[in-house]
């Protein structure tokens, strides 16, 4: 049974990441998560799978923001505080696999992206653009 990390609260468990081990923090600043946790870790609340933590590039954020889902412009009333390139943010898998089929899937870190990705993505092709990997 994964380990509770909730506080007692039960709200979402330890995860591995893709390489089998224990999964590591994705950014604090900006604090990503579907949790805003740090970490890229899911739980049934989690529809869109936020669990592929990337490296924001300009022609990525330009694509999401014409394809409906800006995270680029900063939205205070949700604490969000706007992505730019550089940044590390907990993706959701099928968007990053959307991105990947169309030649533009930003930059992938292995061991803070959550075993759940694998649902939506493939190993070898998360590798393909592994950060913390090469």
């Amino acid at each position: 049974m994964p380990l509770d990390v909730s506080g007692g609260g039960g709200r979402r468990q330890s995860s591995l990441n893709v390489l089998g081990t224990m999964l590591e923090p994705c950014s604090y600043d900006p604090i990503t998560g579907f949790y805003r946790d740090g970490c890229c870790a899911t739980g049934p609340e989690d529809a869109g799978s936020h669990t592929v933590c990337v490296e924001m590039t300009e022609a990525f954020l330009a694509i999401s923001k014409a394809q409906g889902n800006d995270l680029s412009t900063p939205r205070p009333e949700y604490g969000f505080v706007g992505l730019k390139a550089g940044d590390r943010w907990c993706l959701c898998a099928p968007r990053w696999h959307e991105a990947f089929l169309a030649g533009a899937a930003p930059r992938v870190f292995l061991r803070a992206t959550e075993m759940g990705a694998l649902q939506w993505c493939r190993l070898d092709d998360l590798n393909k653009f592994a950060v913390d990997l090469a």
